[in-house]
């Protein structure tokens, strides 16, 4: 044990002389890996951090949450759509049959959508406004940062009150608390009693955004705007602890099929959504992310590694006669291999560190843009992994040439 620590110690040290005596060559060397590994870690790096916006953008959603709608998240073909079109709009009215019928539903609520202007004093925004009734807040798990949330009596009597996002508390109400005070929806006055804690910018954007969005009673929405009976609601059930998806939804697609009329053997005519169809939607365009990105830093990967393999049989030539005298004095073969190899990893190494400082750059480049990128300590140590593996497999054919080198034969040589 004491022997291999040793050699390991002389291995680096002799690797560190070898590459200082050369410190052009090494740089050199290692614009390759430096590439390779940037391009790695920062692809790893904006991966991660779209990863966690796209989460967070569908955990808005609700993991234990079902969404009858008249077509089915995501992309369908023109035809397809044309068909679904057809289908008759889910109504109001069948939310309240959910809630009669279904015994997997901890929560049932009709929810209506628009983006509308919102005024005050001369300020505006566009915003998204949602009729819904106050079960929303427990589907939807909304977090107020002050006031509340609007009551199953301001529901009834379809009063003008509202929850407002963060942006619009701030963009309407720069100096005063919004709760309490009025805003405007067109010519409508609705007066604010509560607000959203801030969410921050996801993948949603734009007036979908949590905190541009204002929230009321279903019936005020519907006094207000009007729900489209063509196009109709879309109606959320909150699945009750304990009971898996799938059973409820087999459930609710009886209640359905009875409420409207879908005779034995036919197609329903509704859709059942969540939000494991988005991530089915988006897991090709995923793939073919990760797809591009590998095969790129591979590319970069294996030219930096061929260029490290190109300048370790220079420096075996170079140093053909230090290897015989070495061997002549009793160095084993194993001693010589190891040695090259280790100088062909710290160049990896090496190049792996300024890698890394340049992806480091290049995610609060990203960041600065608006755009998330975060680089977790997993990705700095499947880097210098990538390193070690690259040094060991571009360097094993020079080490190999070192280490069964004849003695004499280096010696020799000029």
């Amino acid at each position: 044990m004491r022997r291999f620590i040793f050699e390991v110690v002389e291995s680096v040290r002799i690797a560190a002389q070898a590459i200082w005596a050369n410190k052009m060559r090494s740089t050199l060397t290692t614009l390759g890996v430096i590439i390779g590994i940037a391009a790695v870690t920062l692809m790893a790096t904006v991966i991660n951090g779209l990863n966690q916006e796209f989460d967070k953008a569908l955990s808005q959603l609700g993991t234990d949450v079902l969404y009858v709608d008249q077509f089915p998240w995501g992309q369908s073909t023109d035809r397809e759509w044309w068909r679904l079109r057809n289908r008759p709009a889910i109504q109001p009215a069948l939310a309240q049959t959910i809630r009669e019928r279904a015994r997997y539903a901890d929560a049932v609520a009709p929810m209506a959508d628009d983006d509308r202007t919102v005024q005050r004093r001369g300020r505006s925004l566009r915003a998204e406004v949602i009729g819904s009734p106050p079960q929303y807040g427990r589907i939807r798990s909304v977090q107020l940062s002050a006031g509340r949330f609007y009551t199953q009596s301001e529901e009834r009597s379809g009063r003008n009150a509202c929850v407002i996002g963060a942006t619009v508390a701030t963009e309407l109400f720069p100096a005063v608390s919004p709760l309490g005070k009025e805003l405007k929806l067109g010519a409508v006055p609705c007066t604010v009693v509560g607000v959203q804690e801030k969410q921050g910018d996801s993948m949603l954007g734009g007036p979908g955004s949590p905190d541009e969005r204002v929230l009321m009673p279903f019936r005020t929405y519907d006094k207000i705007f009007g729900v489209n009976r063509r196009w109709g609601v879309e109606v959320m059930i909150k699945v009750r602890p304990g009971v898996s998806m799938d059973r409820a939804e087999d459930e609710l697609t009886g209640i359905l099929r009875t409420a409207r009329d879908v005779p034995p053997g036919a197609r329903n005519n509704f859709a059942i959504n969540d939000q494991q169809q988005v991530r089915a939607s988006f897991a090709g365009t995923r793939i073919a992310i990760y797809g591009v990105g590998l095969f790129l830093t591979g590319l970069a990967l294996v030219v930096g590694g061929i260029g490290v393999m190109n300048i370790m049989f220079v420096s075996v030539r170079e140093r053909t006669k230090e290897i015989g005298i070495r061997k002549a004095v009793g160095a084993k073969r194993r001693t010589i291999l190891f040695q090259f190899l280790v100088e062909a990893v710290i160049v990896c190494l090496i190049g792996g560190g300024l890698g890394l400082g340049l992806s480091a750059l290049g995610a609060m480049g990203v960041r600065a843009l608006g755009f998330a990128a975060t680089l977790p300590g997993q990705t700095v140590a499947l880097a210098f992994g990538i390193c070690v593996g690259v040094g060991i497999l571009f360097g094993i054919a020079p080490a190999w040439q070192a280490a069964t080198a004849d003695p004499i034969d280096a010696l020799r040589y000029e």
